[in-house]
């Protein structure tokens, strides 16, 4: 062991100035540890308590002659001692054990200060002979029960078990040896192994070591050594191992037999353990001062060493080793921090010796790893560089990887730095950084086995030990493609896995392929990013993509309810960016969508994205119907939105020089007449409103100069006025009068008032259009539209027009009024006649006496006889026939009532405004419904009257 390092990891902490107090007299005879003080039993009985200065606490008297033992129990404040009192009788040995609960005192006003004893208990009674005691242990079960073991020099162990203070105890005896030689079967140490719920019980002598298991009745002994030692030379470890000190070694037992043992020359007064090191106080072979040495097994180095005097007691408490000497002085020896006994190897250069001992004594992570790095400094500035870096590799997780990176940038140490890095990641720490890094480095080493096990790492984990987008890109830029799609492909990352196939290696079909494994939502999203390349290079494929995506098959539409599975599909709309520079790729796609999907939510859109497509001059991605489309497109369709601003102006004069437009292609034409088939499917006669939007389709006619269209929108919506200005606007006075025929019907639900219309374009079109003119009069004077001086003044404005043109018109004009002034004549003659004979016969019945000749009731026809009632119309009746009705006659009282209930109606109507504006403006004569309500009565002069007379109307 002279070979075994030394250092001075501990100090005297007393500087050699404590010692026991003064006021402890006579010799010590034991002493004892626990609960932040010391016991001291002296010769004479007393027992004094010590507190952490060494000062007196207080001492009372324990015993009568000597206190042989004492121990301090943890759990609770008792003290146990052994000592020897003053014999009352022969019979009764002098020699008993006491137990002092030191939190209670004695009452007030005894002479001394003491603990209150709580039990005496003689250990030696008649079943138990009396014999010298060598050794005392007391074990703490569960309170209150104690195990009390007494070592005695013939070989033999008295146990005292229960609660003492209740004196509820039982006593049994374990025999070790048997043999009368003393000197070597005495009890020399005790020690209690207790290991879940065994309990065993450790007894040394002078020549034998055995192990005794008390759970077993009787406990069964067990030698484990044919060895032992003296007394004070037996402690117990940490692990609970019994270790004894022999001149030639320190050994360690467990429960199965010898373990370590440690070649310590030198007699071995004292034997102990301290927070894992092993404590030898050995004695001077030439002198009367003692060695203390402190022992790091672990480390195989000396803590600490340092000549002593004569140690008579040792002990540990408040992580003290302290030594009483036997001229009462006291060394106080306490461990230097960790702090300290680095520093101490650091300027040695004893790295590996530091490194050992934090480990040993469980410091905290990082303080281990400071120590590694401070050893792998050492080792970079001795230029070891692959010691190093095994040693920066064990700092992973504590010290800061910049720190290592930094060092080994060189090219020089790119293998260090590559494994660095590996172990970096294989514990999770990487950043992208490094994983940046790591990726260049196995690239400048064309070191492809490394860069294939290091992204086919993790194979069967869910997570990846790097930054999967980062080693993507890395070995996408070195030029690794396989690499970054194996990458892509295992982590699930589609857009990256997508944009290697489609950007740098070009395989559009692999990535259909790829694209139609995915889950729906995946797909969608994919496509949406990708699109525009897949549609540029593959669009049939592309297009097909789509509609699996967007339609629903016959399958899952059996397994759905109320079309809910239809709802979630995406809409085709989504995806309409994407044919952005693929106009006709759109345009395919839609119409197989609407060719499959009667009832899509997104109809509308689609039909106005189509309309689009087909009425352009020129065939291009629709803007006007896509101007609220998502942002992230705007660069993608500015130019097209510049085109829809600007459309209008430019197209005016489409408008105007149709006719000189050069003829059209024949995709143009197949176009348009897509068009009109799809303005006309998706608003047929039983539809209210279309599926499209009827103002977008209008102005696409316009700008698109579709004429068809624009005819089919404006009657639809019964725009009639706007469907004749087209056939104006272009002249076309076949299909004008053709139109005025068909919309112009009133029986038909008509506007006869397109006629008119028409009739003032021909008055201002400055040409011959006589023929026009003619046709056009004959339906005017047909529905007796216009009057003839309404019509000449029309006509009048056109200077290409003769009067021939209207001559016939007139003629039969000028007869059918003078054929209506003859019959109103008549009529008003025959109305003047009635009249004066009505005037004369009112006249006769006022001034002229009436003779009835009525000889028959006109009820009954029987003879009239009186009582008889006669009426001025001439009607006579009986008085019977007539009943309760007598003031009316009953022949004429209907029509008389006819006649009032007629005049009634008239006088409320003359009162309803709405109603007569209504008729004026429903009528082809207006003139003739005010003469009409003239001539009934209904409209008459008002009388102004006085305030007090309220207005009447005079017919």
């Amino acid at each position: 062991m002279y070979q075994w390092r030394k250092f001075e990891f501990f100090e005297e902490k007393s500087a050699g100035k404590a010692a026991i107090p003064s006021e402890v007299s006579g010799n010590i005879q034991c002493c004892s540890s626990g609960r932040g003080r010391i016991a001291v039993g002296c010769d004479g009985g007393m027992v004094a308590l010590l507190d952490r200065g060494f000062k007196l606490s207080y001492a009372f008297q324990a015993h009568g002659t000597s206190v042989l033992f004492i121990q301090q129990l943890k759990q609770r404040n008792f003290l146990v001692t052994v000592g020897e009192d003053e014999q009352v009788s022969p019979q009764l040995p002098s020699i008993c054990l006491k137990v002092f609960d030191l939190d209670k005192m004695q009452p007030e006003g005894s002479s001394t200060t003491s603990p209150f004893c709580v039990q005496i208990v003689r250990i030696f009674t008649n079943q138990f002979p009396e014999a010298k005691i060598t050794s005392f242990l007391v074990l703490e079960e569960a309170p209150p029960i104690l195990l009390i073991t007494i070592g005695l020099d013939n070989g033999s162990i008295y146990c005292i078990k229960g609660d003492v203070a209740r004196e509820r105890i039982t006593r049994f005896t374990l025999q070790v040896e048997t043999g009368a030689d003393k000197s070597v079967s005495s009890i020399t140490g005790l020690g209690f192994r207790v290991e879940a719920r065994v309990l065993q019980l450790f007894a040394v002598t002078p020549a034998s070591i055995s192990l005794f298991n008390l759970n077993d009745q009787p406990p069964r002994r067990q030698t484990l050594d044919q060895i032992g030692c003296d007394i004070n030379a037996v402690t117990m470890s940490d692990r609970l191992d019994l270790i004894i000190g022999r001149p030639e070694a320190v050994y360690f037992y467990e429960v199965d037999g010898r373990g370590p043992c440690w070649a310590f020359d030198g007699e071995k007064k004292f034997v102990g353990w301290f927070r894992g090191y092993l404590l030898c106080v050995i004695a001077g072979q030439r002198s009367n001062r003692d060695m203390f040495n402190i022992y790091d097994l672990k480390n195989r180095l000396i803590a600490h060493s340092m000549v002593v005097g004569n140690v008579s007691h040792f002990l540990c408490e408040w992580g003290y080793i302290v030594l009483i000497m036997s001229d009462k002085k006291v060394l106080c020896i306490g461990e230097k921090d960790m702090e300290s006994k680095l520093d101490m190897l650091f300027k040695k250069n004893l790295y590996t010796v530091a490194i050992n001992l934090v480990q040993s004594q469980q410091a905290d992570a990082a303080a281990t790893a400071e120590v590694l790095r401070k050893y792998a400094d050492h080792l970079y500035g001795k230029q070891d560089y692959d010691e190093a870096m095994s040693q920066y590799i064990l700092t992973i997780g504590h010290l800061e990887p910049s720190y290592v990176i930094q060092k080994f940038l060189d090219a020089q140490r790119i293998h260090n730095l590559t494994n660095y890095l590996e172990k970096l990641h294989e514990k999770g720490l990487a950043s992208k950084d490094h994983t940046t890094l790591l990726l260049n480095c196995y690239t400048k080493l064309k070191d492809v086995e490394k860069l294939n096990k290091f992204i086919e790492d993790g194979d069967g984990h869910s997570e990846h030990k790097f930054d999967v987008e980062t080693a993507i890109r890395v070995c996408r830029a070195a030029g690794y493609h396989e690499h970054a799609l194996y990458v892509a492909k295992k982590a699930e990352r589609h857009e990256w896995y997508l944009k290697l196939l489609l950007e740098d290696l070009g395989s559009y079909d692999e990535a259909l392929q790829y694209i139609s494994s995915l889950e729906p939502d995946e797909v969608g999203a994919t496509i949406k990013e990708y699109g525009k390349i897949l549609v540029e290079h593959r669009p049939a494929e592309t297009v097909e993509t789509l509609l699996r995506l967007c339609i629903v098959d016959q399958d899952s539409t059996k397994k759905t309810k109320n079309g809910m599975h239809l709802v979630m599909l995406p809409s085709p709309m989504d995806f309409i960016k994407i044919f952005v520079h693929s106009p006709k790729s759109l345009m395919e796609f839609l119409e197989k969508y609407i060719g499959k999907v009667k009832d899509s939510p997104a109809q509308v859109e689609i039909h106005n994205t189509l309309l689009e497509l087909y009425l352009s001059n020129t065939l291009t991605f629709p803007s006007i119907s896509q101007e609220n489309a998502d942002e992230r497109h705007d660069l993608d369709v500015g130019k097209f939105k510049q085109i829809a601003n600007g459309s209008k102006i430019e197209n005016k004069g489409k408008m105007n020089n149709a006719n000189k437009d050069v003829k059209k292609d024949k995709d143009h034409i197949e176009r348009q007449d897509k068009g009109l088939a799809l303005l006309k499917n998706a608003w047929t006669y039983d539809m209210e409103q279309p599926l499209y939007d009827v103002f977008l389709a209008i102005i696409l006619c316009q700008m698109n100069t579709f004429r068809d269209g624009l005819l089919f929108l404006y009657e639809k919506m019964k725009l009639y006025k706007e469907v004749i200005a087209c056939y104006m606007q272009t002249h076309d006075h076949e299909g004008l009068i053709t139109c005025c025929k068909k919309l112009g019907d009133s029986t038909h639900g008509g506007d006869q008032s397109l006629w008119v219309d028409v009739l003032n374009y021909f008055g201002e079109l400055g040409e011959d259009c006589s023929k026009e003119v003619k046709e056009v009069l004959t339906y005017i004077e047909r529905d007796n539209i216009l009057p003839p001086i309404v019509v000449l003044q029309t006509l009048s404005r056109n200077p290409c027009l003769t009067l021939s043109v209207v001559k016939d018109y007139i003629a039969r004009k000028l007869e059918q009024e003078s054929r209506l002034i003859e019959e109103d004549r008549r009529s008003i003659e025959k109305y003047q006649e009635g009249t004066a004979s009505m005037r004369k016969e009112i006249q006769d019945l006022r001034t002229n006496a009436r003779i009835f000749q009525l000889s028959k009731c006109t009820a009954c026809t029987f003879t009239l006889d009186l009582p008889a009632v006669h009426f001025m119309c001439m009607h006579s009746f009986h008085l019977r026939c007539l009943g309760d009705n007598e003031k009316e006659c009953p022949e004429c009282a209907p029509e008389y009532r006819s006649i009032l209930e007629t005049k009634k109606n008239l006088e409320t109507n003359a009162r309803d405004q709405n109603l007569f504006f209504q008729k004026l403006k429903n009528s082809r004569d207006g003139f003739s419904v005010i003469a009409d309500y003239f001539g009934k009565g209904i409209v008459s002069k008002t009388t102004i009257t006085s305030p007090e007379t309220p207005p009447t109307n005079n017919t």
